[in-house]
């Protein structure tokens, strides 16, 4: 009689397990993740990070803060939403140290020793500029992923995205209905289907309106309901 292989729990369920109070499971995965912490934080920095530099506690923090706050409604893995929220903080740590640096700069000028205040501020704006296109980027990668997983891609929303404005804000409505009612959205991100015969049983806007902009429809959950700090700025 064969004897069945049980399957391991996934990376997900594990998590769900922490979040219900498993002290020794969740210090078990931070150990065991550690490299992963390390690799992003070293892509940010562009350098080897050790588990000494500051930058990795960063790493270490906002991992566990992924732990904490991931749900499948993410409409992504695990990981891949820990290394958003990693690569953001550690972004937000350098930022904060070239504002501390630029605070000792201006007491220094103001004893006399440094020149070229316009070509500083010139620096730091191009810094700003640089670190939004930084976050900018990593959340198309992200949201592409996720589209991925609906088998959609970006040039799909892009094609199908409503022409009219109002009929873009009346997508944008729909989506912001799902996100608010959890069965609907449990059953799009589940199902990776839109619960079309649900939906317009509580919404003004026709079937054929909903189906018609489907693609354009999903798209907009998964923003509302991802971290997606500059494409919701975008959409609403």
């Amino acid at each position: 009689m064969l004897t069945k292989v049980q399957t391991p729990p996934s990376l997900e369920t594990l998590v769900l397990t922490i979040q219900q109070g498993d002290k020794q499971l969740h210090n078990e995965m931070i150990q065991q993740y550690k490299p992963f912490i390390a690799k992003v934080v070293s892509a940010v920095c562009k350098r080897y990070i050790s588990e000494a530099d500051d930058e990795f506690s960063i790493g270490l923090i906002a991992f566990n803060e992924a732990i904490e706050n991931y749900t499948i409604q993410k409409g992504r893995s695990l990981l891949a939403f820990a290394e958003l929220i990693i690569k953001r903080r550690v972004i937000d740590y350098i930022r904060k140290e070239k504002r501390n640096q630029t605070l000792l700069y201006n007491q220094i000028e103001n004893e006399g020793f440094i020149q070229g205040k316009v070509e500083r501020d010139i620096s730091l704006s191009n810094y700003k500029r640089q670190s939004e296109t930084s976050y900018i980027q990593e959340e198309m990668t992200y949201f592409c992923q996720t589209l991925k997983l609906f088998k959609l891609t970006l040039e799909d929303i892009i094609n199908t995205s409503p022409k009219h404005k109002d009929a873009r804000g009346n997508a944008v409505e729909v989506a912001s209905f799902i996100v608010n009612e959890k069965e609907l959205k449990d059953k799009l991100f589940l199902k990776r289907q839109l619960p079309i015969r649900l939906i317009e049983k509580h919404v003004k806007v026709s079937r054929k309106t909903i189906e018609r902009n489907r693609k354009y429809i999903i798209a907009m959950v998964i923003i509302l309901a991802g971290d997606y700090v500059y494409l919701k700025d975008y959409i609403m």
